[in-house]
Formats: C-alpha cells, structure tokens, sequence
C-alpha cells in the first residue's frame, strides 16, 4: 500500500505546552486510520498542522510521496486535503446541494449566476456514487445532524479531496447513524480516498480503523493493527498505565426518594417548549440514568432542576421538599450539587484562580466564611485536597482557570461539587472531555455517592457510561422520556431506536425487572 499522508517530526509549541513534540505519523492511500489520545494528547494540533491551520515549528509534511507546505488551509484543501470539524460549518438557511458546492459554485450565463439546477444534479450524482442518502433540495436547518455530517463529507469530496481528516466524528450521532458513518468509511476506502478519524472512544477506533496511532502528552506512543489490539492495550498506551474500563457497580439497597420531577415543562431562550412533562425520580443509592442525543431537552430539564431556568409547569422537590421556586444558591443549602455539561460557562470562572473557583457555591457558608470575610487559609486548602484527589494537572492552586486543559477543568469540577457532601447530586455529561483514567475515577467516585445513599441524576450521551453507571435509564427525544428501561438488559440497539423515536420490538421495560419501578 502507498503512503497518503507522512509527517515526521511535526512539532508545534504553544505558550508553556509543546502541543506536538517531533510526532511522526504514515497513513496508506485508501485506508482508515483512528489518531487516537486522551484530552489535550495532541491529535487535533497534529491534525490542524496537516490542514494548514497551524504552522508547525519544525517537522514535514508530505502528501503522496511529495514535500508539501500549507500555509493555509486552502493550500491544503486545493493539495486534496478535507476537514470535516466536530462543529458542522453549514449554512442553515441553504439547501444541502448550495452548501455542497458552496465555493465551487456551477455557473452559467457567462459566470454571472450560480446554475442551482446543475448544482442538484451533481450533488445527487456525487451522493448516490458513494451511497448517502441526500436530498438535494432540503435546507440544512430541516435535517438531522446525521446528514449534514454527510453534507460536509459531500462538500470536501465536491472540492477534490482524496485525503479527509474527521475530529471526533460520532460526537453527536445515534449509534445507528454511527453504524451508518462508519459504512460510508468503507464505500470512500473502496474509492481509494484515505479517512483519518480523531476520537477518543476505543471501540470505535478498533471497529472502524485499519490502523490506529496513540498520541500522550504529545508523542506518538505506537501504531497498532486494529484487528490485533484490544480496548486494554489502547487505554494503556493512552493513560500510561493499567485502566479498569468498566464500573463494578454492585448491588445497594434502595431508600426513599431523594429527587422528584412531576410534570416538568420547560421552555427555551426562545419560547420555545423543550422539555414536555416530565416525570422522573432519583432513590437514595440510586442512579437514574438519562440518554439520548443531544438537543432533545436534557439540557432545559437539568437547567430547571437545579434552579438555573423556571420551568412553566411543574414541580422539583428535595426529599419531599418542593424547591421549585428556590435560587441555585438555595438548593446547594439544601443539598444539591451540580456538575454542568458546560464547565467554562456554568462550572467555573476562567479568570479565577483555582483557589476562588474552589469556593464557588459555599462562599456564604460557616465552613468557609466567618463574620463576612472569608478564611483563604482554608479555602486554598479546600482547593488543594481538590487538586490532589483528582490528580489536577498542573498541580498549582494559584494556576488560573483558563490556563488548565478542558480536562483538568473538568476534573477540578466535579471534585468541587462531589466535595460538597451532596444529598442529591445532578451530573450532566460529567466525564466530557477526560481522559479514560480520570473516567475510570469519576465512575468509581459516582458509585462511591450511590453506596452512600445520596441520589443522582446522571446525564450522558456516551451510552457505555449510562448503562454502566445507572440503576434505571430514561430515553429522551423531543423533550420526553419516551421509555424507562433496563440498563443491564437493554440493547445498544434497542437503544440507539428510543433515541432516534422509534420503539423497538420487546424492549426491555424497566416495569419488567425485578423490583423495578417507572
């Protein structure tokens, strides 16, 4: 097989991070190739670097065999290069054929005007070559995002790319529409286009690559066969160590409700209704689980459960209290911690040093604050048993927010709140963004509070973690739960069809557990 893509020695420094550090890298023409690392390991630098987005500082690029340099990303993208970013970057109002061959436009009358109907048919000829199911006349704002990720494969094959780079492809997709992206991997293979995907989940890296490089702290650690590695080899050559990769969740002993949702109705910024009457309840020692894709309510509900958004209908209570109309400074007193799905926005401020951030949520309380004026002495020692139970990198409580990885923000979060000694805690997407050893702790820390009694609400979209973590488990779409299964019984299937809406055959009902309750 020839090499597509050769980089040797690619370095890239940042301020006070060497991003890339002499990283060499070969993917064989028409092949699949998995970068794969943990947050902040280096895989979207090295990626960019070959995109032209970013100059590197020292190391070569070269494309078939030929020296190249990219100072943009047009150079790259005329050179054959295409990059589909984790962000869709499609024009909501156009059509899926104008976003296609938006810059490549067909046109007629001399050039004066874009010739849309030539355009339809190319796109419709380029869709059903590789086999996408896309409609040429839709607008981007009437399709799942399953399709406009094709869109975006469409556009940079419309512009000539033989070499696609994808960063974190699956991020927001089912695991149907995952199935169905990773058959489009084979059908451009076949057609001699080589695919580079960046992720971060190891088993989608085994099912779709031919090959798979590991990138920690900004080397290449190995190159592997995925065909002849196992989930285990990867972890380990990403964290550095030996990783437990699933929760031993044992049995507890379920008590009283901690948390209870009735009839829960919330609306967006816009007006607009996104979460339909919920109902839902959280145990003392129990998990309740919640997946679905992003975007079908889960943010408004846990926004209206922890007091950030009022709902327009319904009630939250606390053990029996209704706090539905108490601030979020008045449900941390009454025992709630929250850890958000959006760190920088909701969970810390990124000018605060990690001592400030570490008091955020308790700075009225006796532990910390006596008088009106604040104990430092104990707050920055609060801050420091953070840092050190979760292994913040670096491990400086004076370090600014900002100046820490998504990762470590994360990490510092969730320590922030779980070290609140919480009755209830609301965790949304608490391992976004970390590494798999710091999953493997969260996991263990979530497991830890169940054992204790407290009462959890997890949301998630990774459907390993919620079938791992959860004693019961809530579908969302369109703003309901639209089914309480089985977490240990339910298919990956059966669940990838309650997300999309569709109820599968004989699902496996939570009612139909043993002791199990809606």
């Amino acid at each position: 097989m020839s090499v597509a893509v050769h980089l040797q020695g690619i370095t890239k420094r940042f301020p006070g991070v060497v991003a890339n550090d002499e990283v060499d890298l070969e993917v064989g023409e028409g092949s699949v190739h998995a970068l794969l690392g943990e947050n902040g390991a280096g895989k979207t630098t090295l990626m960019n670097v070959l995109y032209g987005l970013y100059q590197p500082e020292g190391g070569t690029v070269h494309l078939h065999g030929e020296p190249r340099e990219f100072h943009t990303p047009r150079d790259a993208i005329d050179a054959g290069i295409g990059m589909i970013h984790q962000h869709f970057m499609l024009v909501d109002t156009l059509t899926t054929a104008e976003n296609i061959v938006l810059g490549h436009e067909p046109r007629k009358w001399g050039g004066l005007a874009m010739d849309r109907k030539q355009a339809r048919e190319d796109v419709r000829e380029l869709s059903e070559r590789y086999g996408f199911d896309v409609d040429p006349t839709a607008r981007i704002e009437d399709v799942g995002v399953g399709v406009q990720q094709r869109v975006e494969i469409l556009k940079a094959l419309y512009g000539g790319a033989d070499v696609l780079i994808l960063d974190e492809p699956t991020a927001v997709l089912t695991p149907q529409e995952v199935e169905d992206l990773f058959g489009v991997f084979d059908e451009l293979a076949a057609e001699d286009k080589t695919i580079i995907f960046i992720t971060h989940k190891l088993g989608e890296a085994m099912e779709a690559a031919d090959d798979i490089t590991v990138l920690r702290d900004g080397k290449n650690v190995g190159t592997v066969d995925a065909d002849a590695t196992t989930r285990e080899e990867l972890a380990e050559l990403m964290v550095g160590r030996e990783v437990l990769l699933e929760a031993e969740k044992d049995r507890v002993e379920r008590g009283d409700v901690g948390l209870s949702v009735s009839n829960l109705r919330v609306t967006d910024d816009r007006g607009v209704e996104q979460v339909g009457g919920v109902d839902l309840t959280a145990r003392e020692g129990e998990v309740f689980g919640i997946a679905g894709v992003d975007g079908n309510g889960q943010s408004e509900l846990v926004e209206a459960v922890t007091g950030l958004r009022t709902p327009e209908e319904g009630t939250v209570s606390l053990h029996g209290r209704d706090v539905t109309d108490l601030s979020r400074r008045e449900r941390i007193d009454a025992g709630m911690a929250y850890v958000p799905e959006d760190r920088q926005a909701r969970g810390l401020v990124m000018e605060f040093d990690l001592v400030e951030n570490g008091l955020l949520g308790s700075q009225h309380t006796a532990e910390f604050a006596e008088g009106g004026r604040i104990d430092w002495d104990r707050t920055r020692g609060h801050a420091e048993d953070i840092i050190e139970e979760y292994d913040v990198r670096p491990p400086n409580a004076d370090a600014d927010a900002e100046s820490l990885s998504g990762g470590n923000q994360q990490k510092f979060v969730v320590g922030r709140e779980f070290a609140r000694d919480p009755e209830v805690v609301v965790a949304s997407h608490p391992t976004r963004g970390v590494d798999v050893g710091s999953i493997e702790f969260i996991h263990e820390r979530i497991l830890d509070l169940r054992r204790e009694g407290k009462s959890i609400l997890l949301v998630s979209s990774k459907l390993d973690e919620v079938q791992q973590l959860s004693d019961r488990l809530g579908v969302m779409y369109e703003g309901e739960i639209v089914d309480v299964v089985d977490p240990d019984r339910v298919t990956e299937e059966e669940l990838g069809l309650l997300m999309a809406g569709q109820t599968p055959e004989d699902a496996p009902s939570i009612a139909d557990a043993p002791g199990g309750e809606r």
